[in-house]
């Protein structure tokens, strides 16, 4: 096993792992929410109706983490909803410059398309799980770091 002796490079290393944590969590939430728009027909109606909204916040918080990855979880919840916030509000502007963005695919899986208030509970749903799911893999992860040093301590010791 590789170990960096200095703090500095044990820290580094960590988060460098953290950040490729946060890839493949937007990696994995922009495929389901894409999934969840093409194949929303073989889901239940509330699942089709409410997991594109749910799936984009978890991204969005996903993205925070990977960018402030030396930042508590609360600020990103709080940026993450900001943000989830700002844009379901933008969509309240009609202007035709901003139509013709979110006539775009791109605009529209972004921007949306018409102000919901009912979004805004889905974007707190969608942070909230994907805080959930976060600490919970912290968890696991420094569970696993934990048993690894205590094998190889044991290991040293036999």
């Amino acid at each position: 096993m590789n170990q960096l002796t200095t703090k500095k490079g044990y820290i580094t290393l960590r988060y460098r792992k953290m950040r490729i944590t946060y890839i493949i969590g937007i990696i994995i939430t922009i495929f389901l929410g894409l999934a969840s728009r093409k194949y929303s027909h073989f889901l239940s109606p509330f699942v089709a109706q409410n997991a594109g909204d749910v799936i984009w916040a978890m991204m969005v918080y996903f993205g925070f983490r990977f960018l402030l990855v030396r930042k508590s979880i609360i600020i990103a919840i709080w940026l993450s909803l900001f943000f989830s916030f700002v844009i379901e509000f933008s969509q309240l502007d009609q202007g035709n410059w901003i139509k013709q963005i979110r006539g775009t695919s791109l605009g529209a899986l972004i921007l949306g398309k018409g102000y919901l208030m009912v979004d805004l509970m889905r974007y707190t749903m969608g942070i909230m799980l994907a805080t959930f799911l976060d600490i919970v893999s912290l968890v696991f992860l420094q569970y696993f770091k934990n048993q690894t040093n205590e094998n190889e301590t044991r290991s040293k010791f036999r």
